[in-house]
């Protein structure tokens, strides 16, 4: 050994009590009226409304007592802003508050949920996602909330991302319909509104482009009226078309080998915005895991990158103000999440908000090293791997590996600056990022290899790169570790199960083990997914049973640690309970950890603390030390 303590006992400068005290920073919105814009900051359990603008004095809240958060799907779509005056979600309602003075008004009345409110251009009327006794659709309701709302688009399962044309007489939106998620085939659909016996109707109600196979991705209007932009994923990747209004003219405006959109897990994910002159379009390019922020001239279909970003390596939740200035969310490899504002011209660029503290040496942080590695099939799997890294220590030999598998699993890991990643890779582990087979980013024929097989190739492709970590000798083979929660903790309880021995331990986050309750109990959003991730009902019941852990927990041999939200509406209690059961029964060692108050995922800054402190003493014990 060299320098300091083995790998695994580096004086790490990241406690769990700070994992607890970062910050969840989310959905961005421009004033109409002013250089000033509203974002959203996630502090424990309670979302609080920022408002900033060109001064140098500090933010404000801005959304009083109340705790902004949408509960339509997996949330998203909080906030609208417009005339000095912020529309926000929040207890099942939308609010209405100054961003100069005063206290939040309800607009809506106190049943289902509401997410994306939209402002009409002339002030008057709010349209919104509803969602109600499992039917959803888009309603309106005027901005004094003088009146009751009314439904205005219904009739399919789902919808998102509505938007107002400039004229006031036009909505665009997303539509789609069981079994499919929004990254498998959408509508985009247009209608015109016309008054009606006191209410709103709609008519020409048009399906302008997706389908089954096709995915639909973020219509935004030209400021100028005379475009709809959007992103389709028909030629393989998330691409930017555009539609003349006026001819019906459809072209191509940006189309590589390149995603331009990102799921829809949420409601309202931003991944480009016009300028106010209707001249360019700022949009975010994802590629090997990265995303740039690039700008695109509508005229000619020249582009370029933004210039001011180089220490960014991830964009999202593009904002345009009406003077011409973007805001968005920022984080790059060695740079935690911000809210920046940019100008988009000469590249100044400004911190607006802080996701944690970033008092960390750079030379404390582990930055993302791209990597692939070959299939037993031969097909190619991507992943990012994070070496151990502390100033002044080192260790010899091979460090241990812990190998994360995200949730979705239609998802990705971008390279950029992660807590959790830095908490481990400070101690002397190393960490590999697995964005398996299924995962976005990587083209839509790559995100299609999971369909049927879900349970299979993500638990081969985790496990084939914690090989491939070994082989290249960046992990020791004897001490490594799986960890992923949600749909990543299933694919924890597959590869235990399939592939006993290749981890020293296993760490299971809200993992769903029985793909039966999954497709019975979950909530609407994703009731069908397991149609396409593994096979319809009932006619596929064998593979549901052969692919849920819960029937094959007692080949489990490793030690393994469970974590479980008490109130977890999409993965229940009873499934963790049910793996648990199965380990008392074979006697392997094993940790059940229930937090009270907590659903799919953490929230309270104690339950993050408390995690990261159990997570730890269990590595310690069973990995480490055993």
């Amino acid at each position: 050994m060299v320098h300091g303590k083995p790998y695994g006992e580096w004086p790490s400068p990241v406690s769990p009590r700070d994992m607890g005290a970062v910050l969840r920073l989310g959905g961005l919105a421009w004033d109409t009226a002013a250089e000033r814009f509203v974002w959203l900051e996630g502090r424990g359990p309670l979302g609080v409304l920022m408002c900033g603008d060109a001064s140098p004095d500090a933010p404000r809240e801005v959304s009083g007592s109340l705790s902004v958060r949408t509960r339509v799907g997996y949330g998203g779509g909080e906030l609208a802003v417009d005339r000095g005056t912020v529309f926000f979600a929040a207890e099942g309602r939308l609010y209405r508050r100054s961003l100069d003075s005063g206290q939040p008004c309800p607009i809506t009345p106190a049943f289902g949920q509401c997410a994306s409110p939209t402002v009409s251009p002339d002030g008057q009327w709010v349209v919104y996602v509803h969602s109600y006794e499992d039917v959803d659709g888009l309603a309106i309701v005027d901005a004094d909330g003088q009146r009751w709302p009314q439904r205005l688009a219904y009739g399919s399962d789902f919808v998102m991302q509505p938007r107002w044309h400039p004229d006031g007489e036009m909505l665009a939106w997303v539509a789609w319909d069981y079994p499919n998620m929004p990254w498998d085939g959408t509508r985009l659909e247009t209608a015109r509104l016309a008054p009606f016996a006191g209410g709103w109707a709609l008519a020409e109600r048009e399906t302008l482009a997706g389908g089954e196979r096709v995915a639909i991705f973020q219509p935004e209007f030209s400021p100028d009226g005379r475009f709809l932009a959007y992103i389709s994923d028909e030629t393989g990747w998330g691409s930017l078309y555009l539609r003349d209004l006026q001819s019906g003219e459809v072209r191509l405006l940006v189309g590589e080998e390149a995603e331009l959109g990102l799921p829809a897990w949420a409601q309202d994910v931003r991944t480009y915005a016009w300028s106010p002159d209707s001249s360019t379009i700022y949009y975010c390019r994802h590629s090997r895991g990265y995303a740039h922020l690039w700008a695109v001239q509508v005229s000619s279909g020249e582009r370029a990158p933004v210039p001011g970003l180089q220490e960014y390596s991830r964009i999202t939740q593009v904002a345009a103000s009406p003077g011409g200035q973007l805001a968005c969310l920022a984080s790059g490899p060695a740079v935690p999440r911000r809210v920046i504002s940019l100008d988009p011209v000469g590249g100044t660029v400004r911190v607006r908000a802080r996701s944690e503290k970033e008092d960390l040496p750079a030379e404390a942080i582990s930055e993302p090293q791209p990597v692939t590695w070959r299939s037993a099939e031969g097909d190619t799997v991507h992943g990012l791997y994070f070496p151990p890294r502390l100033p002044g220590y080192r260790a010899d030999g091979a460090p241990p590996l812990i190998v994360r598998v995200h949730g979705g699993p239609t998802s990705q890991v971008f390279a950029e600056y992660l807590p959790a990643v830095t908490f481990f890779t400070t101690r002397g582990y190393a960490v590999l990022e697995v964005n398996y087979r299924g995962s976005t980013g990587y083209g839509k024929a790559y995100t299609d290899k999971l369909r049927g097989t879900w349970g299979i190739v993500d638990s081969d492709d985790a496990v084939s790169g914690a090989r491939y970590a070994a082989e290249q000798g960046w992990a020791d083979a004897a001490r490594m570790v799986i960890m992923g929660g949600s749909a990543g903790g299933f694919t924890v309880l597959q590869s235990l199960i399939r592939y006993p021995g290749v981890f020293r331990a296993g760490l299971c986050l809200y993992g769903v083990a029985d793909l039966f309750g999954l497709a019975a109990d979950t909530h609407k959003f994703e009731r069908h997914y397991t149609d396409l991730l593994v096979g319809p009902l009932p006619e596929a019941a064998a593979r549901y049973r052969e692919r849920s852990p819960v029937f094959s927990a007692d080949q489990i041999r490793d030690p393994l640690a469970i974590f479980q939200g008490e109130e977890d509406p999409v993965v229940p209690k009873a499934q963790a309970e049910a793996i648990v059961a199965a380990l008392k029964a074979s006697g392997v060692r094993h940790e059940y950890h229930v937090y009270p108050g907590e659903g799919h995922g953490w929230r309270k800054p104690e339950t993050v603390e408390q995690f990261y402190s159990a997570v730890l003493a269990f590595l310690a014990k069973n990995v480490l030390y055993s």
